[in-house]
């Protein structure tokens, strides 16, 4: 349905909507107040190494919370995506949200007043009023939260944090979510793409030869030579993986004849930096592969202003991922709007500020996030931060897809098994991933779940010898931090939150082909090489979703699990392994040419760490992959 006034119709159905709340002085305040989650966790297996110097300089966030609360606006977003309440699609449009829930004018001028009075600088307001940003020294800062700023060392980092909980006039505390910045332990999302070199882009990157244009195409009997014969693999004779799908693949295979193509809808993309090349690089790729040439307009670009943490975050590697998230998107939707949002940096705090810019702006109804990180890395702040964020795009109407990972379980990166964050929020959806088939005719000739074990060809060529036992795979599993939403009663395992939600192509070793301007040497061109990770199924499932709000008449649909769940015919269940065990691949030694040698390696199907394939919802792919009843599913 149409965004429409709320007021009365929300008024008469719950107590949600507040009036405006006068803020009073903090200076008359006579006792403080906590601020929930601000102590930091790790506190107690951390080394102190001393006092913080109180001329040292800091910096943070302060994030406001939405009038009412956030209990409050998670009770609206759910109804809003519920069947059968007042609220079912009566989405808010901005300015009613900006009326109802929105921090007023007047608690940015409480909170920056208390700040300056204490001796801080105010230096931003963030848009909708979703935070208030300050500088100055760690004196000033340990006055205005009423705490003791130390230096300790964990986990591998020299870090400056709070050794108390925060705490401020109790009269400003309710409108206070959050305080970021005054831990200096980072929190560094990582894109979820994987490229086919097993390295980063864009260094110059090309597929090597043979490959298939469609799965099964060539079969691995020769080496590139076509007079060296290939073992085979646990005897049978593998193909070469495919070249990487295109868009006219994916979209046969997935949507099949349907004349929808995402007309009418944005969908929003959110990374850290922005490509200088991507307008062009996106446009060459459409054309070249059979999407369509961007209208005017279409392709819409918020890049970041002064860029930061490049050392840690490597925006090479991120301009890789805001490639494979544009171009994905269109393949699927080839007449959906896109907007990029660049963050800063890849810092937790910058692509919050990415999303606060999106949910304000208010034009996008799909939100496609291919980043995270681990579970054991996300704080009770952080969350509730994430959070404020998700529900106020809700509330207008928006749906969050995140990538699910691409290391599994995550025992063997971290040593716990454990799922990521943002994506087991329950406020978004999960997107896991599959090892696809696409056949000749453009038909899924299988899926499974995506888990790779890597094979290298023996010295003497008679042989696949195993070289890496776990080498990537969709993330998923149990969260630490959520109980079951109410959408997975009875589907997915009792007690916690558990992702995926859902799975679409994720494997490289059966990706999807993009384009990107590299560094070959002293050259930079254009070039197109074959890519996957849940950073290709998130954008993939957003684009195919484009088509399903189209068909509703271009409306979002707020949060989307509930559709998701109480459709699961829109989804084909991941059950059977296919035939083949996995596929050949070829790379070049230097990832450029034949000049250095070529290296031979097969990739397994279906082995994703302690995460399994089964019937019904999984692990691996959640209730399955959309096929084209997803289509109409969304109403």
């Amino acid at each position: 349905m149409k965004k429409r006034t709320l007021a009365a119709l929300v008024a008469g159905a719950t107590t949600l909507l507040v009036s405006t709340v006068v803020v009073a002085s903090p200076t008359s305040a006579t006792t403080n107040r906590s601020i929930p989650n601000t102590l930091p966790s790790w506190l107690a297996h951390a080394t102190h190494l001393g006092d913080v110097a109180t001329k040292s300089q800091v910096s943070g966030d302060v994030y406001l919370a939405p009038r009412g609360g956030l209990a409050a606006l998670g009770q609206l977003a759910t109804e809003m995506a519920t069947p059968g309440t007042a609220a079912y699609h009566q989405f808010l449009t901005s300015a009613e949200y900006q009326a109802s829930f929105a921090p007023t004018a007047l608690t940015v001028q409480a909170v920056t007043r208390y700040l300056v009075t204490s001796g801080l600088a105010v230096t931003d307001v963030g848009a909708g009023n979703g935070y208030v940003s300050f500088t100055g020294t760690a004196a000033a800062a340990q006055k205005a939260f009423s705490t003791r700023l130390e230096r300790y060392r964990h986990d591998g980092a020299d870090v400056q944090a709070p050794d108390s909980t925060l705490s401020v006039p109790a009269d400003l505390a309710d409108t206070i979510l959050t305080v970021d910045g005054l831990d200096t332990t980072p929190h560094i999302a990582k894109p979820a793409g994987i490229v086919s070199p097993d390295s980063p882009v864009p260094a110059g990157f090309r597929n090597a030869r043979p490959c298939s244009v469609f799965y099964g195409q060539v079969q691995a009997t020769y080496q590139a030579d076509f007079t060296t014969p290939l073992p085979t693999f646990d005897g049978q004779t593998l193909a070469y993986a495919p070249c990487g799908y295109t868009g006219p693949q994916m979209r046969a295979a997935y949507e099949g004849n349907t004349t929808l193509s995402g007309a009418g809808v944005t969908v929003a993309i959110t990374d850290a930096y922005a490509a200088s090349t991507m307008a062009k690089d996106a446009e060459t790729y459409a054309d070249r592969n059979g999407d369509g040439s961007y209208a005017a307009g279409q392709f819409v670009q918020t890049k970041p202003g002064a860029t930061t943490h490049q050392k840690a975050c490597d925006p090479s590697g991120w301009a890789g991922e805001e490639t494979l998230d544009v171009e994905a998107v269109h393949a699927m939707a080839p007449s959906a709007k896109i907007h990029y949002y660049g963050a800063n940096s890849c810092e937790d705090a910058d692509l919050l500020k990415a999303l606060n810019k999106v949910v304000n702006d208010d034009t996008a109804q799909l939100v496609t996030n291919s980043w995270g990180d681990v579970e054991s890395a996300t704080s009770a702040s952080l969350v509730a931060s994430y959070e404020s964020v998700f529900l106020h795009g809700a509330v207008e109407g928006m749906s969050f897809m995140y990538s699910s990972g691409d290391d599994g379980d995550e025992l063997a990166n971290t040593g716990v098994k454990q799922a990521d964050y943002p994506t087991s929020d329950p406020y978004v959806t999960s997107v896991g991933g599959t090892s696809t088939g696409i056949d000749g005719s453009g038909n899924l000739a299988f899926q499974t779940g995506w888990g790779t074990e890597k094979y290298s060809l023996s010295a003497n060529g008679t042989a696949w010898n195993l070289s890496t036992a776990f080498l990537y795979g969709s993330g998923g599993g149990s969260s630490g931090l959520f109980n079951q939403p109410s959408y997975q009663a009875g589907i997915a395992p009792a007690g916690h939150r558990d992702v995926p939600d859902v799975a679409m192509n994720a494997d490289p070793n059966t990706g999807m082909l993009v384009g990107e301007t590299q560094k070959f040497g002293k050259k930079t061109l254009y070039d197109q090489y074959r890519i996957g990770g849940t950073s290709l199924a998130s954008p993939l499932f957003a684009g195919m979703t484009a088509l399903a709000i189209q068909a509703n008449g271009g409306h979002g649909v707020g949060l989307l699990n509930p559709v998701i769940y109480a459709n699961p015919s829109a989804f084909t269940d991941v059950v059977e392994p296919p035939a083949a065990l996995g596929d050949v691949r070829v790379d070049f030694a230097n990832g450029v040419d034949a000049s250095d040698g070529l290296l031979y390696s097969v990739r397994t199907f279906d082995q994703d760490s302690s995460l399994t394939v089964g019937p019904g919802w999984d692990d691996v792919t959640g209730l399955g992959s959309p096929n084209s009843a997803w289509l109409s599913a969304v109403h």
